[in-house]
């Protein structure tokens, strides 16, 4: 990763959401065609080095990605003579920089990073992973959309975000497992099916069950069933859920939400959802709120911008009163 990256990420985690939100008011002074571009238009952006370009993002992402293929390609040599990219090697991942701001509990700022490549001399079943996020949801292979960033719930940089690394096997198209490792070298393994299934030309639900294990969780699983309704070609009716066992725990943890998801011209997105989230029966109600979200490219196709509003009624105590609380989260992801 180039100095220059490092240099505007430690910058950003200090300043912390006014930071970020800097950030993203610089690069929508981008000229307007960069903005309203549609996907195609965006995909075929100037090269770096016209004047169009930013060069020290350009530098950026292309030494994340040099030094992401290098570190990979070794290891898939450690498996064959096969070369990496002329057998159809692929590295792909994203940085994210991160905010979030919710009314009594300030703000906070957090760096993640996730790298997925295959590797050619495993015949392209095999897959390395490595990241840094948060280590629970990765164990216990939690949905991006639950995830506590999505959730607007504050994370501690130093307690739940951890580094991890793996390897990964693809057994059919619809089955995998994963073994890996996370903070300070704790071992987890992970056995995935996913299926989706038709019910019509506009009905489709996706189902997908996790079963885990891990030094802290033991044994668990977890079960995600997701129904969407295509309204229009760009309007998409999603009600998603999760839940969660474990034996640790021994409750069921579940999430879920309802929502309209509605795709523009030029990569951008929008959404607005109602979520509830619990422990065991519907009467042990952790959480409600809503949910509107904004995402867009904020330069090229690969620098994506997101803005999360959110206003929740969590209770954290059996006999105590629910609070109300606003909360605004906002992400920059560059994808390599």
């Amino acid at each position: 990763m180039s100095y220059a990256l490092l240099h505007y990420t430690q910058t950003w985690g200090r300043l912390g959401l006014p930071g970020l939100a800097l950030l993203a008011g610089s690069l929508s002074a981008l000229p307007a065609a960069a903005q309203s571009a549609d996907a195609t238009q965006v995909q075929s952006a100037p090269a770096a080095g016209t004047g169009d370009s930013i060069a020290w993002l350009e530098k950026s992402r292309t030494y994340t990605r040099s030094g992401a293929t290098a570190l990979v390609s070794t290891v898939d040599s450690w498996f064959g003579d096969k070369p990496f990219a002329a057998s159809g090697g692929e590295v792909s991942g994203y940085l994210r920089l991160g905010g979030l701001w919710k009314q009594h509990d300030g703000t906070n700022a957090l760096l993640r990073f996730r790298l997925r490549a295959h590797l050619p001399n495993l015949q392209n079943k095999a897959y390395v992973f490595v990241g840094r996020d948060n280590e629970v949801e990765e164990v216990k292979d939690q949905p991006e959309a639950f995830t506590r960033e999505q959730l607007l719930q504050r994370e501690n940089r130093n307690q739940d975000h951890s580094f991890f690394a793996g390897v990964g096997y693809g057994l059919r198209d619809n089955v995998d497992f994963r073994l890996g490792v996370h903070g300070g070298w704790k071992l987890y393994a992970q056995a995935r099916y996913r299926q989706q299934w038709a019910l019509s030309a506009r009905d489709t639900v996706f189902f997908r069950e996790s079963v885990f294990w891990s030094v802290h969780e033991h044994l668990g699983s977890t079960t995600v069933l997701d129904y969407e309704r295509q309204l229009t070609p760009s309007l998409v009716l999603r009600w998603s859920n999760v839940g969660t066992i474990t034996q640790r725990s021994h409750t069921l943890e579940w999430q879920s939400s309802l929502g309209l998801h509605k795709s523009l011209p030029g990569l951008r997105n929008a959404g607005l959802e109602l979520l509830t989230e619990g422990r065991g029966n519907r009467r042990d109600l952790v959480e409600y709120g809503v949910r509107a979200s904004w995402s867009q490219p904020l330069y090229r196709d690969w620098l994506i911008g997101k803005v999360t509003l959110g206003h929740f009624w969590p209770k954290d105590e059996a006999h105590q009163p629910r609070q109300r609380a606003w909360a605004v989260g906002a992400h920059v992801d560059m994808h390599f």
